[in-house]
């Protein structure tokens, strides 16, 4: 147990998906686990693990933001022997090649954020996800018809920015899209050596205005949970 999550070591699997909404971990775990058990649910984050196939998997929130995901992926890598983490979430476009419910693999996150550098002083501005994991997923997406893009995104520690300077992020550092998460989470994996990877789809779009509801955000994005899914039965 620590100050954050309730669940008793051992209670956690090796391999934790993670969204960010505590409603779709639950979904999650409702619709694809077998025997999902509640673990935790302190601050009403809410963490299930039950089996997929077989295979004992854990679905867990990570809260919105850099510090938030910075607390739940240090606990469980640290503190319950966690060595997976494929982060799900959802992401803004900031090009035309990214449409509403693509699906994008991080292979890097670019962040302007300080969280790295607080942490132990790492200055680097892109992190990067584990080739392993990234590799799995991959295959996985090939092996089951999933068209996915990969590049470099944008990490931000600000939803609503004023002077918005995406198209500099793109030129730049050839960023694809925006997400709030992965930066903190790919340092933690480094830092600790653990791996972790992020899947994100396409919610939003700088470019022609599209947009979801929250409804879809929480329910709709099938194809991403399921690529990860089945991406942690190869781990």
């Amino acid at each position: 147990m620590t100050p954050h999550i309730e669940a008793e070591l051992g209670e956690i699997a090796p391999t934790v998906i993670m969204p960010g909404d505590p409603l779709r971990a639950k979904m999650i775990a409702e619709k694809y686990l077998d025997n999902p058990r509640l673990v935790s649910s302190i601050r009403n984050i809410y963490a299930y693990t039950g089996t997929y196939k077989g295979k004992k998997i854990t679905i867990m929130a990570s809260g919105m933001g850099m510090p938030s995901m910075g607390i739940y992926s240090y606990e469980l890598y640290n503190k319950y022997n966690v060595e997976n983490i494929i982060r799900v979430g959802t992401s803004g476009s900031y090009t035309e090649k990214l449409r509403v419910y693509d699906v994008v693999l991080a292979t890097g996150s670019y962040s302007e954020s300080s969280f790295a550098k607080t942490q132990n002083g790492t200055l680097d501005e892109i992190l990067y996800g584990s080739p392993e994991l990234n590799n799995i997923i991959r295959e996985t997406a090939n092996n089951n018809n999933i068209h996915i893009e990969e590049g470099i995104i944008h990490s931000t520690d600000v939803f609503y920015k004023e002077n918005n300077n995406y198209e500099e992020l793109c030129n730049k550092y050839g960023c694809m899209c925006v997400e709030m998460e992965s930066f903190a989470l790919f340092h933690n994996a480094k830092t600790y050596g653990k791996k972790a990877a992020c899947i994100l789809t396409i919610s939003d779009s700088f470019i022609t205005n599209e947009v979801t509801t929250p409804e879809e955000r929480q329910n709709a994005f099938n194809t991403m949970i399921e690529l990860a899914l089945e991406s942690s039965l190869k781990i």
